[in-house]
């Protein structure tokens, strides 16, 4: 029996570009090629798909800072031919190249919001991870809050401006939300754009910055309290084990801190929690992760406030891969190991 081919997705024209090629080099290294045959597939920020015949798409993969596509590869582009979803290059250098199974490793926009779910859906290919409703929905921090409102679930006090409109007025929102406060973009992810407002007015231009990403842009009340990070992973079944814990040593959880900073945050995984919140929390994760129609894998991330509540954050349908991320650190503390959490991933998708 022939083995499944997996086409591996990385980078893309998000923000989150190089985040996606680390997350992405870890993920390839993991794939089992005694049960797959994998092609690597890159796309630059322009958009454009090259295929690396020996899966060497990315470059110093160590630095944050400096990783970038490999040149060469061969430029191709998805299709549907003869019943099969297949890769082929325009200019005719390379036969068609059919697969099985796309496997996108790709944050924020034209990755983790839809758009690559629904041309699988086009290709009649499984994707590993969410579907395209759900990811579209995930992605967009208003929509996501607008839902789990109406279900019940807690989240962080917010407003929303989408651009075109007037900016409100600076005293009605810090009536609402106070100071500090965060300005985020509605649709992107790994903290980009997010920026902590402390004075009143320094609003108007953290406004204008968080627009330079997104046509959509919220405001919340900044919470104080842990940070909770949970994993859940399954279709209609998910799990989700003992969750973990951020504890920044920044000013905030910023992308700098993620990715940059030698000594930005410690990451607890898994971390400490009273028996019965672990239990109120690994529950609400999925319960969130049903209501959205999540599939496959995601990380819920949650403030616990001292009081003991547990308010929503975000939620990451292709949450990071790369060594320090959160996601595999839970997994594998939960016994599973990162080879296994691809091959669980792919099965699901097959599922």
């Amino acid at each position: 029996m022939p083995k499944p081919i997996i086409c591996l997705l990385a980078g893309g024209q998000s923000s989150e570009h190089e985040v996606s090629l680390i997350s992405a080099t870890n993920v390839a290294a993991a794939i089992s090629r005694e049960k797959y045959d994998v092609l690597t597939i890159a796309i630059d920020k322009e958009g454009t798909w090259h295929w690396f015949a020996d899966g060497k798409f990315a470059e110093d993969t160590n630095d944050p800072c400096r990783v970038h596509v490999a040149p060469g590869g061969v430029v191709v582009f998805p299709m549907r031919l003869d019943g099969r979803a297949v890769l082929a290059a325009p200019d005719g250098s390379q036969a068609p190249m059919p697969f099985d199974v796309m496997f996108p490793v790709l944050h924020g926009k034209n990755g983790e919001d839809g758009t690559v779910q629904g041309l699988a859906e086009l290709l009649g290919c499984p994707c590993v991870g969410c579907r395209m409703t759900s990811s579209a929905i995930c992605m967009d921090k208003g929509f996501t809050k607008q839902i789990l409102e109406h279900e019940g679930i807690l989240t962080a006090p917010w407003m929303q401006v989408q651009h075109g409109e007037a900016f409100p007025a600076t005293s009605e929102v810090v009536a609402r939300l106070g100071l500090p406060l965060f300005v985020k973009p509605a649709n992107a992810g790994s903290s980009v754009g997010v920026i902590k407002v402390k004075r009143a007015e320094d609003l108007e231009p953290a406004l204008r910055e968080a627009f330079q990403y997104d046509y959509k842009v919220l405001l919340e009340k900044a919470m104080v309290g842990r940070e909770i990070e949970c994993a859940v992973m399954g279709n209609d079944s998910p799990f989700c084990p003992t969750p973990g814990e951020i504890i920044p040593k920044a000013e905030f959880y910023s992308y700098e801190a993620k990715y940059i900073m030698e000594d930005g945050a410690v990451v607890v995984a898994p971390t400490r929690l009273e028996p019965e919140a672990e239990a109120r929390v690994r529950e609400l994760a999925v319960r969130i992760y049903r209501i959205l129609g999540c599939r496959g894998f995601a990380r819920i991330d949650f403030f616990l406030l001292s009081d003991g509540t547990f308010v929503l954050n975000e939620l990451n349908t292709i949450p990071g891969f790369t060594q320090i991320s959160m996601y595999p650190k839970l997994m594998i503390a939960a016994g599973i190991s990162y080879p296994e959490i691809v091959d669980r991933l792919i099965q699901l998708s097959l599922e």
